[in-house]
């Protein structure tokens, strides 16, 4: 072989492609070689002269090998998926709040029965919080609460993430894949953004809710599942309807118990609450800067109008810790950077280098959201990356919520 050999042509296909399985053929069957082979990442070796027979034994060894391999990474995947309501960060609602002891109160009231679920709310507002309250207050608690966001996907992955997928349906699709209908059965799935499914999409989803089962893409078999559904949306979905974005039978497909949050300008009285809980928190993340809010510095989070809700005064309140030199972080610091004069590289110099980078990230991802008014495709753009990248990003710092 020219100009690399055959040892040199493993290295490289292992580096490209390291999921690949090569079987090693060479007329220099030394016990060095074949040892080498198998170093670099050979799934098996033989030597010359060898009968068909012995060829066809090697080959589906290496073929049963990729099999078992396919059928771990697919139960890796599902496990995951499966332990997503155990593993994702969750603190109990926090509010004493009238307009939140009204939504304490519906929740309470709506867990235990069946009925579709339709959270609408502002970004940030918690809505998903709320959606597993509900479950892990019904029936269907210590069955699987699985969640997705429809706004990060297209069409073709949405709907493979939600039908599943059988062997070669589609360029790349190696295996059959259960979606997150199947992975729910007997719990509940949360469809979140379900303001930005597509008409075409919508169509689909219509009909797995009316009837409960589906086909997987590329498939024909009829799966039938059983699943409580909790959507939420961002979006007024009325006015969607109005504009023919929206179908009216899916709306009140999903809209069976309306629950509308309140925005965190709606209930005031929650900040101190909210902001005591988050500083908790990052006090315990970053345990060198132990810092509090003074009472004139919590004044003006009170007064501030929060377009970001939760999720904003959240990340305000750890970028405060960062950015303060003082235990108490005062009014004019507070002042200072919700006039929006704060540059985050500014005040970083004191930490390590890997919070530092961690929290310059998130606040750029955080400036680029609010610039953007909580549109994720505009933030994505004027961080330049890919939506998708956005999104992976959002889950990293735990801004998706």
């Amino acid at each position: 072989m020219q100009p690399i050999d055959g040892m040199e042509l493993l290295q490289r296909i292992k580096n490209f492609r390291p999921e690949s399985e090569v079987l090693m053929i060479s007329a220099f069957g030394t016990v060095e070689v074949a040892v080498k082979a198998m170093q670099v990442g050979a799934a098996d070796f033989i030597t010359k002269p060898f009968s068909a027979e012995e060829l066809r034994i090697r080959v589906k060894k290496v073929a049963e090998k990729i099999q078992q391999t396919q059928k771990i990474n697919q139960l890796k995947e599902e496990n995951l998926l499966l332990q997503n309501d155990l593993n994702a960060p969750f603190s109990d609602i926090i509010g004493e709040s009238e307009p939140m002891k009204r939504v304490f109160a519906l929740i309470d009231r709506v867990a235990a029965e069946d009925s579709t679920i339709l959270i609408e709310g502002e970004s940030g507002t918690g809505k998903e919080l709320v959606a597993r309250a509900i479950h892990r207050k019904s029936p269907r608690a210590d069955k699987p609460f699985i969640r997705i966001n429809c706004a990060a996907l297209n069409d073709n992955l949405l709907e493979s993430e939600l039908f599943g997928h059988e062997k070669g349906a589609f360029t790349g699709a190696i295996r059959r894949k259960k979606g997150r209908f199947e992975l729910a059965d007997g719990g509940t799935l949360f469809l979140d953004e379900i303001g930005d499914v597509s008409p075409n999409m919508q169509v689909k989803l219509l009909r797995a809710l009316q009837e409960k089962e589906f086909e997987r893409v590329g498939g024909e078999e009829t799966i039938s599942v059983d699943v409580r559904i909790i959507a939420a949306t961002n979006r007024n979905l009325q006015e969607q309807i109005s504009r023919g974005r929206f179908r009216e039978d899916l709306y009140y497909r999903i809209s069976v118990i309306p629950i509308k949050l309140p925005s965190l300008r709606q209930r005031r009285e929650d900040i101190p609450l909210l902001v005591n809980h988050f500083l908790s928190g990052t006090n315990r993340r970053y345990p060198r800067l132990k810092r509090y809010i003074s009472r004139e510095g919590m004044q003006l989070l009170m007064n501030y109008s929060w377009p970001g809700n939760i999720r904003e005064l959240e990340n305000v309140v750890e970028r405060l810790v960062v950015i303060s030199t003082e235990a108490e972080i005062d009014a004019a610091t507070v002042a200072q950077f919700l006039g929006g004069e704060f540059s985050p590289a500014a005040s970083l110099d004191s930490l390590p280098l890997d919070e530092a980078l961690y929290a310059f990230e998130k606040n750029l991802i955080i400036d680029a959201l609010q610039k953007a008014n909580g549109v994720k495709n505009r933030a994505a753009k004027l961080l330049g990356i890919r939506t998708s990248a956005l999104y992976y990003k959002l889950e990293k710092f735990g801004l998706l919520k």
